[in-house]
């Protein structure tokens, strides 16, 4: 077990813990904007699909129900511009950091093959390609990099940490380069419906694409868009050659959604309102702590999209994670992001308006 688990880098988080606990030592409290965990209420509708669905004794199936895939395809189709999109190019995922960590390994990626992904990125990435013994490599541009090698591109828009967006013409042109080399390309989409300042595009729509799906994976979560991290309710959608090839892996493996969730996601794939009410939610409180951190001496970077703010005082990350923690106020650190975040903290704003209230009158 060991063998294995050296392979890891130390798991992040754990860095923070003396800095939450300065941070939980101020007198109104911490201002948790850190992890970025959804802390709103899960809508009622979900909810109620949920407990419906409550006596499934049986097991569920790993390609989903009919109506899930019904309900992801409709998505994908008129969410994602994805027009062709049908039953064999969508599949049910539990949560999606569970397929980043474990695709390269299912894939049948090992020594010798690259994962290649953005400079500053998600950490379970680089997670995914020590699991199973690749190399990672990082970009800037994906079509500068020595395609020999490179098994799988990973893609992020918007994205984490930056918030950055990589417009359609961009990805117009990395999907050809990635076709034109046989490299398959995974789009992380996270967090597709949070753009502020851009239109976030998926790598799945026709524009993008020209129709097909060869090559190309979209990962999509209902975490942030509809508050369901405790579901752990996500899916991919995309080539069915291979999503094909992982439903019969997943299938032995057992990664099945339970059926109880799998009725949740029809419902909230199926209700727009509740997503543009928790939209606005989340603009207020952007607004509140981008105004308040400019206001403190902070320069934003790009955060055109997704949860939160790429900020900077441009001092080393860890300084300004100490001073936010002794104002109560709790961040991430770029460099859990990679070497280039170093003098930059990941503000997210999934408080409730009481802490982001809080986090501000100490900001000013």
């Amino acid at each position: 077990m060991a063998a294995v688990s050296d392979r890891l880098p130390t798991f992040p988080w754990d860095k923070l813990e003396p800095y939450k606990a300065t941070a939980a030592a101020h007198a109104d409290g911490i201002v948790d904007l850190s992890v970025g965990t959804p802390v709103d209420p899960v809508p009622q509708l979900i909810q109620d699909a949920l407990v419906v669905a409550a006596d499934s004794p049986g097991y569920p199936t790993v390609w989903g129900t009919p109506a899930l895939r019904d309900a992801i395809t409709g998505w994908v189709r008129g969410r994602l511009g994805a027009s062709a999109a049908g039953h064999r190019n969508v599949l049910p995922v539990v949560g999606s950091k569970e397929l980043v960590a474990w695709l390269p390994t299912q894939l049948g990626l090992g020594a010798g093959d690259k994962v290649a992904y953005p400079r500053l990125a998600y950490p379970t990435y680089e997670v995914g390609a020590r699991l199973c013994g690749a190399e990672a490599v990082v970009y800037d541009d994906p079509t500068e990099l020595d395609p020999a090698g490179v098994k799988l591109l990973w893609l992020n828009s918007p994205s984490n940490p930056t918030g950055k967006v990589i417009p359609k013409e961009e990805l117009i042109r990395i999907v050809a380069w990635a076709r034109e080399h046989g490299i398959l390309v995974f789009s992380d989409e996270c967090y597709l419906e949070l753009g502020w300042e851009a239109e976030p595009v998926s790598v799945l729509h026709d524009d993008v694409c020209g129709g097909s799906y060869e090559g190309l994976v979209a990962v999509h979560s209902l975490s942030k868009r509809s508050n369901l991290a405790g579901y752990r309710a996500a899916f991919i959608a995309g080539d069915a050659a291979v999503l094909g090839e992982l439903l019969e892996i997943r299938k032995h493996g057992g990664m099945m959604t339970p059926a109880p969730v799998q009725a949740a996601t029809v419902a909230a794939l199926g209700d727009d309102a509740h997503v543009e009410e928790q939209r606005g939610r989340y603009a207020a409180r952007r607004e509140a702590l981008r105004t308040a951190l400019e206001a403190h001496g902070f320069r934003i970077e790009h955060s055109e999209a997704s949860l939160y703010l790429w900020a900077t005082r441009d001092e080393p990350c860890w300084d300004t994670v100490a001073h936010l923690a002794e104002l109560g106020i709790l961040v991430a650190p770029g460099d859990f992001y990679g070497e280039a975040g170093a003098n930059f903290v990941r503000v997210a704003f999934t408080a409730t308006d009481e802490r982001v209230a809080a986090a501000v009158k100490r900001l000013g």
